[in-house]
């Protein structure tokens, strides 16, 4: 089996062959054919998340160690599985597998939330992703077919689709004339503008800073932002009529959630989505006052890629655009990223 690991925090990943795992119990083995690569992977690969105010989540503090093989957007088709397996899980099937697993036996997986597990086992960051041309699924219910949907769209669907949808869920309910606001036209804010006609009905405005970011995004919305424009915020307002009824911030730096929240109208929602890093001094009596709301978002359910998969089935529903990669790259890919210059999901094809 070929593998590119993470080896050393903030390196180079590296090619390092080992033997093909052999599932057992209930496992699911994955022939991998492309894993998608996803921003917060590089953070992953440095180690850390920056929590603003100088402080920092050291990786390896949290459970989180080397050698790691990385990627959580994986397609693929059934090579093997344990003797416990179901029997859906036929060998050659096309599978695509959600990454975000839970311990299976905590107060939160026994009731469907895995994702406020406190010990996870998730695909790519607490075990072995896709990065690699095999990878071990711990049950047969976390690899699911997605007849009817290309299979790069499908794997996008796992992290940058999930975590769209999930988000945009979130959205309390809007009238016509409402707007939502999406900051960021990266990955996950293409994903979102893909979805978002299908979850509500409020005129979509995105911001971003990158001028080629707002060219692409522009046919998909209603209004584009430059963050960066003085006159920007003013020009939301005027669009919205005072402000948005919900701002989905894909990008989670500090200069992001402030504008988000400047933006919203009196009830209105926060829904923060980005990893980039930072921190904010929040001014505790603004929220009563102007009964605002903030909620995190992170990924999504296994119910919630179910009902996704079945949505990117519809006519009309378009995803993040997806720019297949050889896997043998991923080391400029990453750096791709880094510098801001993907518009789109690039899928490492193995």
């Amino acid at each position: 089996m070929e593998s590119y690991q993470v080896t050393q925090w903030g390196q180079p990943l590296r090619r390092v062959r080992s033997a093909t795992p052999t599932p057992a119990g209930t496992e699911v083995l994955v022939r991998v054919s492309a894993c998608g690569v996803c921003h917060s992977d590089v953070h992953i690969r440095d180690g850390c998340y920056d929590m603003g105010f100088g402080k920092s989540i050291e990786l390896e503090k949290i459970g989180i160690h080397l050698p790691l093989t990385m990627g959580h957007e994986i397609v693929g088709t059934v090579a093997a599985k344990g003797p416990d397996a179901d029997a859906h899980a036929t060998g050659g099937a096309p599978v695509v597998v959600y990454p975000w697993i839970g311990c299976g036996h905590c107060r939160h997986c026994l009731r469907g939330a895995e994702l406020d597990c406190e010990t996870p086992r998730s695909l790519g960051t607490r075990q072995a992703g896709g990065y690699s041309d095999h990878v071990l699924v711990p049950h047969a219910r976390y690899a699911l077919p997605y007849e009817g949907i290309d299979p790069l769209v499908a794997a996008s669907a796992a992290c940058s689709g999930l975590t769209a949808y999930s988000a945009l869920k979130k959205i309390p309910p809007c009238s016509p004339e409402d707007v939502v606001v999406v900051i960021g036209a990266g990955g996950l804010g293409l994903a979102a503008l893909g979805l978002i006609r299908k979850l509500t009905p409020a005129r979509v405005v995105v911001v971003d800073a990158n001028p080629a970011k707002l060219q692409f995004a522009r046919p998909l919305a209603d209004a584009v932002l430059d963050i960066a424009d003085a006159a920007a915020p003013r020009a939301l307002r005027d669009l919205a009529d005072g402000g948005a009824a919900a701002v989905v911030d894909f990008v989670g730096l500090p200069q992001t959630f402030e504008w988000g929240l400047a933006a919203l109208r009196k009830g209105g929602s926060l829904i923060e989505v980005g990893l980039f890093g930072g921190g904010v001094a929040l001014s505790v009596p603004l929220l009563p006052m102007r009964n605002l709301k903030i909620m995190g978002s992170y990924v999504g359910s296994l119910a919630e890629f179910k009902e996704l998969l079945t949505l990117l089935r519809e006519p009309g529903v378009t995803t993040v655009p997806v720019l297949p990669r050889p896997m043998s790259e991923i080391n400029e890919i990453f750096e791709e990223i880094r510098q801001g210059q993907v518009a789109g999901r690039v899928m490492a094809v193995v």
